[in-house]
């Protein structure tokens, strides 16, 4: 059968990103030697020379499947792992200079209640992605967190502070052979609000968040810096940013700060 997309298109202008997009299928990983399971949004682009009508979409899809399906069997590897993998495949079927592939998913990290101890499940928002130029690699991994933070400025003018839940995004773009932990980035996020949620507390775990929270008074520039500050200790020599939001309690409107290290 012959393949329209090898034919010359009718406007010669070559195209940064074309793929598939909201894409669904289960994976696996094993980090750390814990087992870990998604079904992550998927999106993969290559981009597209002038001279090609289009690409073959099919091809995205088979170098999607057959990698996952290939890490899973062999029970290792991260998302970033399973994605250069993709795009390994992808290379050996269909031209490209510059491709990507991003996976967005919910990540369950296991804590400790702060007082009864009692073990509970928070879930928090990644999206990993792995960025390949010729022959050279790139990652770059964001978490999303929600936290609370206690407003400094009220406490000192009015001695009764207003409460409010905050949002903390942390990104890291760094060279793929470098070890960056999801975990470890959710931790820099957490200890940056005032302090952090949890989805079970028991009472007296509700006593020692609010004293946490009140020890702990800071604004949404002082979230966005404290993620700057704590992810460059982390992961040095890495492209950082940091985006805070707080949802106001008492105003209409959304407080942001946003930084890069």
């Amino acid at each position: 059968m012959k393949d329209t997309q090898d034919e010359s298109p009718d406007v010669r202008i070559g195209l940064e990103r074309v793929g598939v997009t909201n894409l669904k299928t289960p994976i696996r990983t094993v980090w750390r030697g814990r087992s870990y399971y998604f079904t992550p949004n998927i999106e993969i682009t290559i981009d597209l020379d002038r001279r090609r009508k289009g690409i073959h979409m099919s091809r995205l899809i088979e170098a999607i499947t057959e990698a996952v399906e290939e890490e899973t069997l062999k029970s290792r590897g991260s998302i970033e792992a399973i994605e250069k993998r993709v795009l390994d495949r992808l290379a050996k079927r269909h031209p490209y200079r510059r491709g990507e592939i991003r996976m967005a998913a919910d990540f369950v990290v296991y804590r400790r209640t702060p007082s009864s101890r009692r073990k509970t499940a928070e879930t928090h928002g990644i999206e990993v992605a792995v960025m390949r130029d010729g022959r050279k690699y790139r990652k770059r991994l964001k978490v999303t967190v929600i936290g609370n933070t206690v407003c400094p400025h009220s406490m000192v003018t009015a001695g009764r502070p207003h409460i409010q839940r905050a949002v903390g995004e942390l990104t890291v773009e760094t060279d793929y052979a470098r070890m960056v932990g999801l975990e470890e980035m959710v931790e820099c996020v957490e200890e940056s609000f005032s302090s952090p949620v949890y989805t079970l507390l028991k009472t007296s775990d509700e006593k020692a968040l609010v004293e946490m929270m009140f020890d702990n008074p800071r604004f949404v520039e002082d979230v966005t810096r404290g993620m700057l500050d704590a992810a460059k200790a982390r992961f040095r020599g890495a492209r950082i940013r940091a985006k805070a939001v707080s949802q106001e309690s008492i105003h209409r409107h959304d407080v942001i700060a946003e930084g890069t290290a």
